[in-house]
């Protein structure tokens, strides 16, 4: 590897070199110890000494250096493992190579003597010299790096170093991206390997040479169970990597908070697009693995932060990070915090948490303006928007940069989204009246409901336009009368709101502080809620940015019939059935118009349960349209991942939920062991917000806690359930118990503010008790949740869901794993331990090619929604890796082509992929079949379809006859006694015949070059065996045989053909119309000369009754065969034949762009 020269001091290093070659202006030295068969002590005083030295002073067994005659100056140019600097003092020199191989080394050393050294002596000045090899070198280091991602680095000449030591240790193809790389220590007990961290796109590995002991771990991402940082007696802090058998610790003194963010975003990153592939797509910026960089990571993880902080689309890209203040007319100064620049958005988070949040849709922006600098307001700007506010924005680096990409931005998105202004409304009515407008929404404004008679409800019914209504106002809910001080209650509260949107803004641009969070948890007055349900979880901007598209998927999607759409009828009228709104046609239809619509937009979610009765909600209070964008946000931003096949988002917060469980109430956790039966109950707590296990006039207060503050609210509110209820839980006797006390307490939640009467719950029947039971009211429950649990902020949530995510993916991937071998097992004779190794050796060959093979439909296989046994397939050329590792059938170079042949024969539906269950059937008659079924095997691998016109070995020399014509079948056995071989085949025929199963379908017989093919395999699979002799004799003899079987056979048909046309009589029974006499044909073929040859066959019958007459060759495929060597070898072998594989088919297009 060439190095950019650099002056190292030698006096002391001096010891430590030798050097092997010297000219003019080089000198080639070999590390003292290294290549020395008899230097082994020092060899390893050397290494020990190299392992635990810094990156500064790590080494390569051989350097080049650059001597300038006259000068006392050296300089190492050259490496491919490291850079070297000597230790001490004394003279100076240049390097100019380094390497790990005295092989590299020398390549270089020819290059300097073929191109350098003629030239330089040419020079008088030593400082020309030292100056022209220098520029040589940098450009050949620049060339070597101009098609490497190094650049991206922060320091590319180290990055570039560690590129080539982490390609030359473990020898993974190009496309295997190293991101990053680390020192550290691994533990293995209380011993620690002093090495290197090389974090990879795919892999997490070490390396560690001490005292002359080489250590090489690999770990792939996917296989990472559990990721976490732990402390030990010896250490305070390392990050613990577990897998399915193994746990590795790793310590370091530097960067470990660095280290384990990397980590954690490369697993997420890793495991989400190879294991839960049905949602990633969303994210793709990290779609193309081999452009994945260290800032990538690090820009991801604050993207993520960023969406989830501010609840933004997934599609919202982050373009710029501030540190600013935001003048806050509420408290009449500056509050510092940090900008956030978006595509679409400008968002403010001060630093102290909850004081302040600001989101700013570009859309709402009219301008974006510098003010004058001065000592009081140091770089400002001023964001104006539609509704008459403007924001002050102070301290700002790099202001001129900052407003010009906002600017460019904020044109962009008037230009995508022309605004259409409404001066209609008086600014004084909008500050006087509890009335309040949102220039988002055009001619939506936020004030009184107005009541529908009857009469337009029906001829709403009648039409398939979305309703311009809620469904409250319309179906008010029968019972007794709330008494006035509730309705008064009300009056207060839209009051208090009113007063709120005068001093923080009524628009979704409002400042959003601690104080409106308290008269969220308080409950938002009914008239009120659908509005700001849509502000908070800024659906209103969806719904301004896409006028008529509601009403464009309702009609695209009625009157189409799918499974998605009978699973919506059918859940249709089990959506709120307590509620008026929904016990007659009109809310039906609106529900039934909401979720088709949704799943026409949105077909990979579709429709899950759970879905109704949230937009059933959603539509008592918001006007159609706006309930479907509030559907809208809440699947796609606010619950990610929740509604699909596999509900992953739900349950890792259920396992987010578990941890907090354990970490704020340890006497419940304790108590509860397996804290699973728990999770059982709170599912439905997450999917739903609460609005199937408690009141309605209750939940609708969590769901505005929930569309303010996110999912934290459900946690917090979880926990505060869990604590309610903790000393009869822990009283509790069975899980059956514990589900009883908990739908007890929540169907006993009420809501004493609520305007209209109680409606019951689905769970009135588990609590028909005889004592009344106490009541809680909802306002007092959410205050608890917010003082006792609301200190879990979001960046916290979203680090254990990444945590998380890990464990929930991979027990996805051990389900999968035990139900696939749960079918096989009963069906093969391997043992389970054996095809536990072989599914991990089947998944990992699958999981090969999606590392480094081309983005495409063929890359993704693993289809979690299909059959367990069918969500892992490969394809020929991954089979084949694996029957070239497992197979004990191995024929040399006949291997590959063998191979091919069994996965075309296995290959049944022709999809050229093949699944788990057809792999192993096939390896378990390989290793544990009777002969016979081996031998069957074999034989269907020598006809259609496994052997096709166009195999690769149907040109054989073998295509000519083996033997001539006539011979006869009696031969000397190796005693020199006859054997007559015509009645033992007869005999055995006639066996097999009787044992044949009469329903099993019969093979097709074998033709001459079927049969040649057939023999060849036997030929090459006896080769290299100990008794290779016995059975090139013994199959030498069973060939002979079947040919002359096949060639009487041949002139049999020829000549029973010619009879039956002349009506000649049928051979009886007892004669056999291939084993005849020599020289007795069965009838005289001499008769007719002028009939063609018949075809030549042999059957499976031919075959095996041939091969059973001799011993060696029944012994050779009955011997017992152990696979365990095999799966050894193959868990060792594996990525090694990958990189060979992809190496050879590389190598053509290095031929063709190197033509010399």
């Amino acid at each position: 590897m060439w190095l950019k020269p650099e002056e190292v001091l030698l006096k002391n290093a001096l010891k430590l070199w030798v050097t092997q070659k010297s000219s003019c202006y080089f000198v080639l030295q070999r590390r003292r110890g290294h290549g020395e068969g008899g230097a082994r002590l020092s060899g390893r005083l050397v290494g020990a000494l190299d392992a635990v030295l810094d990156s500064n002073a790590r080494v390569a067994p051989f350097r080049i250096l650059l001597q300038v005659p006259g000068s006392q100056v050296y300089s190492p140019i050259a490496s491919g493992e490291s850079c070297a600097e000597g230790y001490g003092l004394g003279c100076g020199l240049r390097g100019v190579a380094l390497s790990a191989t005295l092989e590299e080394i020398n390549q270089h050393w020819d290059w300097l003597e073929q191109n350098l050294l003629h030239t330089l002596s040419v020079f008088d000045n030593k400082d020309d010299i030292a100056s022209f090899v220098k520029g040589k070198v940098k450009a050949l280091i620049a060339e070597e790096t101009s098609s490497r991602l190094a650049e991206q680095e922060e320091e590319p000449e180290k990055f570039r170093e560690a590129l080539v030591k982490f390609a030359a240790r473990f020898n993974f193809p190009e496309a295997e991206k190293l991101v990053t790389y680390y020192s550290c220590c691994c533990w293995k007990g209380r011993v620690p390997r002093q090495g290197w961290l090389y974090l990879s796109i795919n892999h997490l590995c070490f390396y560690s040479f001490f005292l002359g002991k080489e250590l090489k771990l690999v770990v792939p991402w996917v296989d990472v169970q559990k990721l976490e940082r732990t402390s030990s007696v010896f250490l305070t802090d390392t990050i613990r990597i577990t897998t399915q058998n193994k746990e590795r610790d790793f310590s370091m003194f530097l960067n470990l908070d660095e280290v384990f963010r990397v980590m954690e975003q490369l697993a997420d990153v890793t495991l989400r697009r190879l294991l839960d592939n049905e949602v990633f797509d969303l994210d793709p910026d990290l779609q193309e693995p081999s452009q994945i960089t260290k800032r990538d990571l690090e820009a991801r993880a604050q993207n993520e932060f960023f969406r989830a902080f501010f609840r933004l689309p997934r599609r919202e890209k982050l373009r710029a990070v501030v540190d600013c203040a935001l003048w806050t007319p509420f408290s009449r100064c500056h509050t510092a915090g940090r900008m956030f620049a978006s595509d679409s958005y400008v968002c403010f988070a001060s630093r102290e948490d909850g004081r302040c949040t600001v989101v700013l849709p570009l859309r709402e922006v009219v301008s974006i303006e510098k003010m004058e600098d001065t000592s009081l307001l140091p770089n400002p700007i001023i964001v104006s928007i539609r509704s008459k506010m403007a924001f002050q924005f102070i301290e700002l680096r790099d202001r001129e940069g900052l407003v010009e990409s906002l600017l460019a931005r904020l044109k962009q998105v008037h230009a995508d989204h022309p605004v259409h202004y409404d001066t209609s409304t008086s600014d004084d009515g909008d500050m006087m009246t509890p009335v309040f407008y949102s220039s988002m929404c055009g001619d939506h404004r936020f004030g009184d409901l107005e009541m529908v008679s009857p009469q337009s409800s029906e001829e709403n019914e009648k039409s398939l336009l979305p309703r311009p209504e809620p469904l409250t106002p319309v179906f008010p809910q029968s019972g007794s009368p709330r008494p006035d001080s509730r309705l008064s209650r009300e009056q207060i509260k839209i009051s208090l709101w009113n007063d709120h949107f005068a001093e923080y803004g009524r628009t979704v641009c409002m400042f959003r502080t601690e104080k409106i969070r308290k008269l969220v948890a308080m409950g938002i007055p009914e008239a009120l809620r659908g509005r700001l349900w849509l502000l908070f979880s800024d659906a209103v901007t969806d719904l301004a940015s896409h006028p008529g598209y509601y009403g464009k998927l309702v009609e695209e999607s009625l009157g189409q019939c799918c499974l998605v759409t009978e699973e919506i009828e059918r859940d249709l009228h089990r959506s709120l059935p307590e509620h008026p709104a929904f016990q007659n046609e009109t809310g039906i239809a609106a529900l039934r118009r909401v979720l088709t619509a949704y799943a026409h937009r949105n077909p990979r979610i579709g429709y899950c349960q759970s879905m109704n009765i949230l937009t059933s909600v959603l539509l008592l209070y918001a006007k159609e349209e706006e309930a479907f964008w509030l559907l809208v946000a809440v699947c796609e931003r606010m619950l990610p991942d929740y509604f699909n096949h596999r509900v992953i988002g739900a349950q890792v917060d259920q396992s987010v939920f578990e941890e907090l469980i354990r970490e704020h109430l340890p006497e419940l956790a304790e108590h509860m062991n397996d804290l699973s039966a728990l999770a059982s109950v709170s599912l439905s707590w997450f999917l739903t917000l609460f609005l199937s296990i408690m009141p309605l006039e209750s939940a609708v207060n969590v769901v505005d806690c929930f569309f303010y503050d996110g999912i934290k609210a459900i946690f917090q509110l979880g926990l505060a359930v869990l604590e309610a209820t903790a000393e009869e839980l822990c009283s509790s006797k069975d899980d059956g118990q514990a589900l009883m006390i908990l739908s007890r307490f929540l169907d006993h939640i009420k809501n004493e503010d609520s305007p209209g009467p109680p409606i019951g719950s689905h769970h009135a029947f588990f609590s028909d008790d005889q004592e009344p039971y106490p009541v809680t009211d909802i306002a007092d429950l959410i205050r608890d949740s917010y003082e006792k649990f609301g200190d879990q902020s979001v960046e916290q949530i979203e680090h254990l869901r990444c945590k998380h995510r890990i464990r929930v993916l991979q027990g996805h991937e051990d389900t999968t794993r035990q139900n696939v071998l749960r079918v096989v097992i009963p069906e093969v004779l391997l043992s389970p331990e054996d095809l536990e190794e072989l599914y991990d050796l089947f998944k990992r060959e699958h999981m090969l090619s999606c590392y480094w093979a081309q983005p495409g439909p063929v890359a993704l296989r693993h289809d979690p929604s299909r059959p367990y046994a069918e969500q892992y397939r490969i394809d020929a050329q991954q089979f084949t890796r694996l029957f070239l590792l497992l197979s004990p059938w191995t024929c040399g170079a006949h291997t590959e082509i063998l191979a091919e042949r069994t996965f075309r024969l296995l290959d049944d539906n022709m999809d050229q992929l093949l699944e788990f269950r057809a792999f192993v059937s096939c390896l378990d008659i390989m290793y544990n079949g009777e002969m016979n079924e081996k031998i069957k095997l074999l034989y269907r691998l020598h006809i259609p379809p496994a052997l096709t016109e166009n195999d690769r070995d149907s040109q054989s020399p073998l295509k000519n006859p083996l033997l001539p014509a006539p011979r006869p079948l009696v031969l000397g056995s190796p005693n020199g006694d006859p054997v007559d071989y015509q009645k033992q085949l007869k005999q055995m025929i006639r066996d097999l015949a009787k044992d044949k199963d009469k329903t099993e379908k019969e093979l097709p017989k074998m033709s001459q070059r079927e049969f040649i093919q057939f023999c060849k395999t036997l030929y090459s699979m006896f080769h290299e065996d100990p008794e290779e002799n016995n059975l090139y004799q013994a199959i030498a003899t069973v060939t002979t045989l079947l040919l002359q079987i096949g060639e009487v056979g041949q002139r049999g048909s020829s000549s029973q053909e010619c009879a039956e046309e002349l009506q000649g009589p049928a051979p009886s029974p007892e004669q056999d119309s291939v084993f005849v006499e020599p020289g007795k044909p069965a009838q005289d073929a001499r008769a007719f000369p002028n009939v063609a040859e018949g075809v030549w066959t042999v059957s499976l019958e031919h075959i095996l009754a041939s091969l059973l007459t001799e011993q060696s060759l029944v012994n050779f495929f009955e011997k017992p065969l152990d696979i365990k060597s095999k799966l050894e070898n193959a868990k060792i072998n594996q990525y090694g034949l990958k990189t060979l594989e992809m190496s050879r088919q590389s190598q053509p297009e290095l031929k063709l762009s190197n033509p010399q």
